[in-house]
């Protein structure tokens, strides 16, 4: 069974690049982030015609996130699943995005991008992840074959930035704070199978800012990931980042990340 996540920033202007992946590739779930689509102008019937269910949580200009799926789907969730917390004063946000396909339930996240450490944002964004993780807590332990995937906006390690020199103390996407956020996510039962399979590799990247040539200088960030549970990390045959889908005409600044699982009955071939 082959997953994939995928910041597509922006489906309108994506949307033909997205197609075309979609048939040379033929993943049996695809989680896309950032759509920037409200539900009533995604394109469902595109991704039907291609033999796709569809799934999508979205709010229009900003953030949006779709699971689609050619292994079923069913039981879809929009949003956190419990209710609103106490204290819990922020506006709803198209950013979480359950659904179960075929024998995996799936998760579909798009993380808030922080801004900076002294942002109130930043703020916003840890009180999100551990909201997210005390979610996870109970669709991990009741799910038989369970990943997260998605655009986390977080460098879980130095490994995974170009240079972490450059950033500052007011800098996201590496801060401690965040990266203990994302620690104590999969310390509920996940695992990065792509830095188990390349341990110690640098210049493996899924994000590259558009401004300064900054692809083709190979200067990223890891910051979109999937995490699996153990037993359907341990039936994990391949993890890549798709770098040829950041290349050509009017391009994502994200990668496609994928991983191919060997399960008993799996779809794809």
């Amino acid at each position: 069974m082959l997953v994939a996540t995928w910041n597509v920033n922006s489906l309108n202007a994506r949307m033909q690049r997205v197609e075309e992946w979609v048939e040379m590739v033929q993943p049996d779930v695809l989680m896309m982030q950032e759509t920037k689509l409200a539900d009533d102008k995604f394109p469902h019937l595109s991704f039907q015609s291609m033999g796709y269910e569809t799934a999508h949580f979205g709010e229009g200009r900003w953030n949006g996130v779709a699971i689609i799926s050619k292994v079923g789907l069913s039981d879809v969730h929009s949003g956190f699943r419990g209710d609103d917390p106490a204290g819990w004063d922020h506006p709803a946000e198209a950013r979480l995005l359950w659904a179960t396909c075929g024998p995996v339930r799936c998760a579909c996240v798009y993380v808030p991008n922080g801004r900076e450490v002294s942002n109130d944002h930043y703020r916003f964004k840890l009180a999100w992840l551990e909201r997210l993780r005390s979610d996870l807590v109970d669709e991990v332990a009741a799910a038989e074959h369970f990943v997260i995937g998605g655009d986390w906006n977080i460098a879980p390690t130095d490994a995974d930035v170009w240079d972490v020199g450059v950033f500052d103390d007011n800098s996201t996407h590496v801060s401690v704070p965040e990266r203990d956020a994302l620690l104590a996510i999969t310390d509920v039962g996940l695992r990065d199978t792509f830095r188990e399979r390349y341990p110690a590799d640098g210049d493996l990247y899924s994000w590259w800012d558009y401004r300064g040539g900054n692809f083709h200088k190979r200067k990223g960030m890891r910051i979109d990931f999937l995490l699996s549970n153990p037993t359907l990390a341990d039936a994990v045959v391949s993890d890549l980042v798709d770098r040829n889908a950041r290349k050509g005409t009017k391009p994502s600044d994200h990668a496609p990340v994928l991983a191919l699982y060997n399960l008993d009955g799996g779809h794809h071939e």
